[in-house]
């Protein structure tokens, strides 16, 4: 076995089909322009502050937590992919919270700093946590839920 066939065969069926790729496109531009429209609508404070940045990594860890607990396996591999990596992917951002705190520590703000990293962890994970209670309540009271889908993509 060469390499490429090790690294391939690897790979759940259906990972990287047209259907994955274009959902993961599509939801990374949307995700893209929601994040953009978020920022343009919530300039950083006089202080430096990035509250765009925490805003959207909380919004965005509760919407993950709700659909790795609610959506697998209700929903098609290549949807959860293009909500999951492409959406909320390009919807939160770790780059810009980690040059957010750089800038903050650089310019003699280190309690901002500090209160950046701590605000980020602890409603980050808050957020995760209920929003995937939230999903997995979701999935079991919901009387109109379908089937659940197959695991492996057309």
């Amino acid at each position: 076995m060469t390499v490429s066939t090790a690294r391939t065969s690897a790979l759940p069926a259906g990972a990287l089909s047209p259907a994955v790729l274009g959902a993961v496109a599509a939801g990374g531009a949307i995700g893209t322009l929601l994040r953009a429209g978020l920022d343009a609508a919530m300039p950083n404070a006089g202080t430096g502050f990035a509250a765009s940045t925490l805003l959207v990594n909380v919004i965005g860890a509760a919407a993950l937590g709700v659909l790795v607990g609610w959506a697998s396996p209700r929903v098609p591999g290549w949807a959860r992919a293009g909500l999951g990596t492409g959406l909320l992917g390009a919807f939160t951002t770790y780059s810009a919270f980690a040059v957010s705190v750089v800038l903050l520590a650089d310019g003699d703000r280190p309690a901002g700093a500090i209160m950046s990293v701590a605000l980020t962890l602890v409603l980050g994970l808050g957020a995760a946590v209920a929003g995937h209670v939230i999903g997995e309540r979701l999935a079991r009271g919901s009387r109109l839920a379908p089937d659940p889908w197959p695991e492996v993509d057309e």
